[in-house]
């Protein structure tokens, strides 16, 4: 083992090699074993990925499509209709609460749903890059670490440096983020439930411009307080604060107005609260801005899809490795053979697609099959098209 060192400006670096003898044909056949059982686990988990994203899926619509066919919009925000009880309603309208929020440490006060400190301390932070090859007959690795000071909101353990001393972080920050909510949120009469509170997220960073150094250790330098002697050249283990919001809930005059939300919910009293479908499950929107309940709707719809094409892909690619893993003990036994060993490597990644294409596609039928068979009929069918392929050019290569 060796190590060389050196240094640039702030940032500080060292090279680390490591030799070891060229595995031998038991240990990368036992190591390709290995590999083997976490490709069978992550072929499993690919199935159960993908049809139960089917099952979601359309649970889902049918969810969806429910609340369009019973939701109705109050003439009002301003009263609570009594006609409406129970009912899914759609409710559009300004943000209001019942008090500021503040952080009094910094002097920061604003109408708001949410009010969140974000705090970084300046820290030694390790990069590795690493590299193997072969020589004289022996496998080396080269693993640089480089050292280099950022703003981090998480705490950087230095224990955990290939080489920590002079790169030592302190343990612990003397000021935590923190994010105030308003107990109490309304849309004219209406209060929000507490699931419609959390979906209030559409953060803003606060200006600091206007505000003043809380305190004498304490440093203003544009959108941030610096708990530092010199904020242009900080040291290891000096803070910096900043402040974002949610649902401005009052016009004002350097933030603009209050921000407009619309919500599908059902109405119990003067309460927004989760509605209840036919099917057991709960509907409960929230969307920044005044958007008609269809529009709502249809947003959710494509939420829904994207969502539903975004797992069919994860499920296909945890297919996909998992047989690459569980054929790798082929590549294995034909390693010693350079010619063999390309062209078993290319058919069993081929053989891999196809199968992983075609278990995808059958696997989302079965998961249509009792909602939909027509469909579940024609993606099985979809499913042979990878296996008919491969078959129609088995007898070419034969002929060559």
């Amino acid at each position: 083992m060796a190590a060389n060192y050196s240094s640039m400006s702030n940032r500080k670096e060292h090279v680390r090699t490591t030799t070891k003898s060229q595995p031998g044909f038991l240990e990368r056949l036992s190591e390709t074993s290995g590999g083997m059982f976490v490709g069978l686990m992550t072929f499993l988990l690919s199935f159960y990925l993908i049809f139960t994203n089917e099952g979601r899926t359309v649970k889902m619509a049918t969810l969806l499509a429910e609340g369009l066919s019973l939701v109705v919009t109050p003439d009002s925000v301003h009263s609570v209709a009594p006609e409406n009880e129970g009912r899914l309603v759609h409710i559009r309208g300004a943000l209001r609460t019942s008090k500021l929020l503040s952080d009094p440490n910094y002097g920061v006060h604003l109408p708001a749903v949410k009010l969140r400190r974000h705090v970084e301390m300046y820290q030694w932070v390790e990069t590795e890059e690493s590299r193997e090859y072969t020589e004289d007959g022996q496998v080396k690795t080269e693993r640089r670490y480089s050292y280099n000071t950022e703003w981090r909101s998480e705490i950087v353990n230095s224990r955990n440096f290939d080489r920590e001393i002079g790169h030592k972080n302190p343990s612990a920050m003397a000021v935590e983020s923190f994010t105030a909510t308003a107990p109490f949120v309304q849309i004219g009469r209406f209060f929000l439930s507490a699931g419609l509170i959390d979906k209030v997220d559409n953060f803003k960073p606060l200006s600091l411009s206007k505000l003043e150094d809380p305190h004498v250790d304490i440093i203003r330098r544009g959108d941030y307080f610096y708990h530092s002697e010199n904020p242009k050249y900080p040291e290891v283990g000096d803070l910096r604060v900043s402040f974002s919001y949610a649902g401005l809930s009052g016009d004002d005059p350097d933030l603009g107005p209050a921000h407009m939300v619309t919500v599908i919910a059902q109405q119990r009293g003067d309460h927004l609260v989760p509605y209840s479908t036919k099917s057991g499950d709960t509907l409960l929107l929230l969307h920044h801005g005044d958007v008609s309940a269809e529009e709502v709707f249809r947003r959710e719809q494509k939420s829904n899809s994207m969502k539903t094409w975004g797992l069919r892909a994860a499920g296909w690619v945890a297919m996909f490795v998992g047989l690459n893993l569980m054929t790798r003990i082929l590549y294995t036994l034909v390693d010693w053979f350079p010619v063999f060993r390309d062209l078993v490597n290319i058919g069993l990644k081929a053989f891999a697609f196809c199968v992983a294409t075609s278990l995808t596609l059958l696997t989302v039928a079965a998961g249509w099959l009792f909602y939909r068979p027509l469909w579940a009929l024609v993606i099985s069918c979809l499913a042979l098209v990878p296996i008919i392929i491969a078959r129609t050019r088995v007898p070419a290569k034969k002929l060559e």
